[in-house]
């Protein structure tokens, strides 16, 4: 009877996560990881056999968490139209965590080198527009508000720009106002 296996992929993905926001994710070695884990290599590669799976592995976690965390938000939402966006937009109503950015920045590297992670967050973003389509009482004005949330979102979440605390809570209560917006035809 083989031992108790008691390292945590939790743990594992945690120091992948501290060496792609350290080093980058085109820098991740598992060697890398073990030793941010404190942990063999071998440990490493019986979870993740190669620098792909574990960057894999990491996309994955981050997908799952940003889902999880807009559900349980939409759950505490009042009934009506726009649940998605409105979640979405409560959800952005915090600025991203300081400790995340490093991480979303060398990401984003990886997806847009990667097809099979591209296709994966072109698979996510296409899901959240069409459900935000099928729920929204005003489905153009909602698509607008996702596109706004999603950009002010690009510029914190990739460091590109921060806006001060008053001015970001407006821009949130504005993009709220678009849900709603009907946009003229003309």
């Amino acid at each position: 009877m083989g031992r108790k296996r008691s390292i945590d992929q939790q743990s594992i993905l945690d120091a992948g996560e501290a060496v792609v926001a350290r080093d980058g994710a085109t820098s991740l070695t598992l060697e890398a990881v073990a030793k941010e884990a404190g942990i063999s290599k071998a440990s490493v590669i019986y979870d993740y056999k190669t620098k792909q799976a574990l960057i894999e592995a990491i996309v994955e976690r981050a997908f799952r968490a940003d889902q999880e965390q807009h559900a349980r938000v939409e759950a505490a939402l009042p009934e009506g139209g726009s649940i998605a966006i409105r979640g979405r937009i409560q959800v952005a109503a915090q600025p991203p965590p300081e400790a995340f950015k490093p991480v979303a920045l060398n990401l984003s590297a990886a997806l847009t080198l990667d097809a099979s992670l591209r296709k994966r967050m072109q698979d996510s973003q296409a899901a959240t527009i069409a459900r935000i389509v099928d729920e929204s009482t005003s489905p153009r004005g909602a698509t607008l508000a996702y596109l706004t949330l999603e950009g002010l979102k690009f510029l914190e979440f990739l460091d590109f720009h921060h806006f001060d605390p008053a001015e970001r809570a407006q821009i949130i209560r504005e993009i709220g106002w678009l849900v709603n917006a009907t946009p003229r035809n003309d």
